[in-house]
């Protein structure tokens, strides 16, 4: 599920890298059941990219579970049992290797009207 208008604007995060939504996954279940996956370009996170760390980007995934996914699962219908944020320096196909891409993830269940982090 894409929504065009956002996929070409770029997000706001904390760090202040430019991140840009690709699409949400809803349709692969973890072993939890349903998962909603978003996906992002983040290109500041490849190893020549721009020195944009893990650490800085796992900040910035959190604020786009709490700030861009959270609201989006209220209208999707079931709510999902865990939200995974993914960033990728390229535009990845989903479940596509792709060696030379620099991707990061982070799991998060919900808890009310936050994303609270869990450890893959």
């Amino acid at each position: 599920m894409t929504d065009p208008a956002v996929n070409e604007a770029a997000l706001v995060v904390p760090s202040g890298q430019a991140v840009r939504f690709v699409e949400v996954v809803m349709n692969a279940p973890g072993p939890e059941g349903l998962v909603a996956r978003f996906r992002f370009v983040a290109p500041a996170i490849a190893k020549d990219g721009g020195g944009i760390s893990y650490d800085v980007a796992a900040l910035d995934m959190e604020h786009l579970c709490n700030s861009f996914a959270l609201p989006r699962i209220a209208s999707t219908g079931p709510v999902p049992s865990q939200i995974i944020i993914s960033f990728a320096d390229r535009d990845v196909p989903f479940g596509e290797a792709s060696p030379d891409a620099t991707q990061f993830f982070e799991a998060y269940r919900i808890e009310g009207d936050a994303c609270i982090w869990e450890a893959f």
